[in-house]
C-alpha cells in the first residue's frame, strides 16, 4: 500500500514527462495540462491505496484513457458544433526537449564544445518533430518503451493490446524514425 508521501513522490516523478507526452498527442498546451492533472487526481482518488510498484502502470493506463476521452468529447462537440473552427495546434511549442534526460546525461562532463552542444540541440529537435510525425499508436508504444523506459507486457497492459502489437509498433516507429533521420542526413 502506497503511502501519500509515495504517491506524491511518483506524482513529482512522473507530471513532467506525463504532460510532454499528452503534448505530442493532444497538441494543445492547455488540454495536455488539464489530461495529466485529471489523471493524477483519478490515480489518487482510486489507486491511492495500490502498491507503490503498481502505480507507474496504472497511471499510465489512466493517462492514456483520460486522452482517449478527450479525443472522444472533442469529436462530439466538433459533430455537435459544426461550424466550430478546429481547435489548433498551438501546443507546439519550442520550450519542450522530449529527449532532455538524453541530453543532459550525455553532457554530464561539461566538456562539450559550443558546435557540439548545437549540433546535438538540432539533432534532438529533428527527433522531437519526427515523433510527433508517427501514427498515435507507434509513438505511444514507442515513448513508453524507450522514454518511459516500460518493458513490453507493461506497455502491453497500459494501451491494452498485446505484447506483439506493442513489438510492432515500436519496430515500425523506430524503422520510421530512422528512415526520416536519414532523409535528412542524421545518423544516430
Amino acid at each position: 500500500m502506497a503511502t501519500e508521501q509515495e504517491l506524491s513522490d511518483f506524482l513529482k516523478s512522473v507530471e513532467k514527462r506525463a504532460f510532454k507526452r499528452s503534448i505530442y498527442h493532444v497538441r494543445d498546451e492547455e488540454a495536455a495540462l488539464d489530461i495529466v492533472q485529471d489523471s493524477m487526481m483519478k490515480l489518487a482518488q482510486h489507486y491511492g491505496d495500490k502498491p507503490a510498484a503498481e502505480l507507474p502502470m496504472l497511471f499510465q493506463r489512466i493517462l492514456a484513457n483520460t486522452t482517449l476521452d478527450w479525443f472522444r468529447r472533442r469529436k462530439t462537440r466538433n459533430a455537435l458544433f459544426s461550424n466550430m473552427s478546429e481547435f489548433s495546434a498551438s501546443g507546439e511549442d519550442g520550450d519542450f526537449d522530449l529527449l532532455e534526460t538524453l541530453e543532459s546525461l550525455s553532457n554530464s562532463e561539461g566538456t562539450e564544445s559550443a558546435q557540439d552542444a548545437t549540433e546535438r540541440a538540432q539533432i534532438l529537435h529533428e527527433i522531437e518533430l519526427e515523433i510527433k510525425e508517427l501514427p498515435d499508436r507507434q509513438r505511444e508504444a514507442f515513448l513508453m518503451r524507450y522514454w518511459e523506459e516500460m518493458d513490453v507486457a507493461e506497455t502491453a497492459a497500459a494501451m491494452g493490446c498485446s505484447e506483439g502489437s506493442v513489438k510492432t509498433h515500436c519496430s515500425r516507429a523506430v524503422h520510421a524514425l530512422s528512415k526520416a533521420l536519414s532523409a535528412k542526413g542524421i545518423k544516430l
